[in-house]
């Protein structure tokens, strides 16, 4: 079974991924971009979200429309999926977070859990993980076993670019895990970076390269 990944198209997240891939863009600006995308990106993610028909009062007399019903958790991944975080509960403020810490050994490339809170009842919650980079694999699928071991069920995963190499792992381990992402990248370098990717997105991001 092939792991879905959904490649978001729209225009406003391309615009967003040029500031983020090009290496003069500040701190400042690769934040904003980041937002912008991270907004786009989780609005397609949550596309499907379960709702139920109300209605309201509006000045001039009675409207109907929809109201959310799921129960959405968002987890990011430390410390570069926080740059995302913010952005997705601007459109889910209701939403619970959970976190989970995953350093990347720069030798190696394997992750390890350093730690990890997450809300209870998972089982009966649309679950979003944000991660900006998707490259090996490595840290998604220790995310994601962390997750389905606190029994969750309905999980997607967001990242603004993706390598061929992290999708082939997530599909072998997670094959029912929804990716979204605007780029999948030519592949890694011998450094585990994605090429041509957007360079460490944390440093870039908290202005730390």
């Amino acid at each position: 079974m092939a792991v879905p990944v959904h490649l978001v198209d729209h225009p406003l997240v391309h615009d967003a991924l040029v500031s983020l891939r090009d290496k003069h863009t500040s701190p400042e600006h690769f934040r904003r971009a980041a937002t912008r995308i991270s907004v786009l990106l989780a609005a397609e993610a949550m596309r499907d979200l379960p709702t139920r028909d109300t209605s309201v009062e509006t000045p001039i007399g009675s409207a109907p429309g929809r109201r959310v019903v799921a129960d959405v958790v968002v987890v990011p991944v430390l410390r570069a999926g926080l740059g995302m975080l913010d952005a997705v509960l601007e459109l889910v403020p209701h939403a619970r977070v959970g976190h989970i810490g995953l350093q990347r050994d720069e030798l190696t490339a394997v992750a390890s859990q350093y730690y990890s809170k997450l809300p209870v009842n998972l089982h009966a919650s649309y679950v979003l993980i944000i991660d900006p980079m998707l490259a090996t694999g490595g840290s998604a699928v220790a995310a994601l076993d962390l997750l389905q071991r606190a029994s969750a069920r309905a999980v997607r995963m967001i990242c603004i670019v993706a390598a061929p190499e992290g999708i082939a792992l997530v599909e072998r381990h997670h094959p029912d895990v929804h990716i979204y992402t605007p780029a999948v990248d030519r592949g890694l370098n011998e450094h585990k970076y994605i090429v041509p990717g957007l360079g460490d997105f944390g440093d870039r991001l908290y202005g730390t390269v």
